[in-house]
């Protein structure tokens, strides 16, 4: 299904040589499911760029674990936000911070001039979300309470050629008083080893010499 929403964007922009920027908050895991991100948005047609104004896409991918997360993030959307009223530029947010339904809120009320926000059970749904705010215009808040599913075979642009990480475990089952965890990730979900292993093998085929397995943590 989404595999048809990405060839619809790329057939909207084709030939217009748009690019995203993305700015990734937090733990290696968020680095992993931005490297997904990244991999989904360039097979919609997008190309990279480190500069917010030459920047088409912007995409946030957050954290409500790491200290100074939040201020960071509001900084940032105060940064772009005279950028967003000259240029047409999509704005995105994603990941941990927007499973929290008071951050949702504030962006909701104090930021509508955000385009995409999109949680961590929802992330393999952003070609649809691209869709509906390219095509249709829309504000799209794609947010799900409940622990989503794991989707294999979602493309990913890695950021290094030696080195590579693998998800094996999403969510934690630990409900420590102290860690929020659970409630932006979910309750635990493993992989499949038969899918873990391919992944690995082909990260050796490609000449990877270094993988790292990923689990949630508290």
């Amino acid at each position: 299904m989404q595999i048809n929403y990405t060839e619809k964007v790329r057939e909207k922009i084709e030939n217009k040589n748009l690019k995203y920027t993305i700015l990734t908050f937090g733990c290696k895991l968020n680095e992993n499911d931005s490297e997904k991100i990244c991999g989904m948005i360039e097979e919609m047609g997008f190309s990279k760029t480190d500069e917010f104004s030459k920047s088409d896409l912007i995409i946030f991918n957050t954290c409500c674990v790491r200290e100074n997360a939040e201020e960071r993030l509001f900084g940032k959307l105060g940064e772009i936000k005279k950028m967003k009223e000259q240029k047409d530029v999509i704005i995105a947010i994603g990941g941990c911070m927007m499973q929290e339904k008071s951050m949702l809120d504030k962006i909701k009320k104090s930021y509508r001039y955000v385009d995409i926000v999109f949680g961590t059970h929802t992330t393999q749904n952003l070609p649809e979300d691209m869709y509906k705010a390219i095509i249709n215009k829309e504000k799209v808040k794609n947010v799900i309470d409940i622990d989503g599913e794991i989707i294999e075979g979602l493309p990913i642009k890695r950021n290094d050629k030696y080195s590579a990480s693998v998800t094996i475990m999403y969510g934690c089952n630990n409900f420590c008083t102290y860690c929020i965890v659970p409630f932006v990730r979910g309750r635990e979900r493993s992989r499949n080893p038969e899918h873990i292993l391919n992944e690995i093998k082909g990260l050796a085929k490609e000449g990877y010499r270094e993988v790292t397995l990923l689990r949630t943590k508290c």
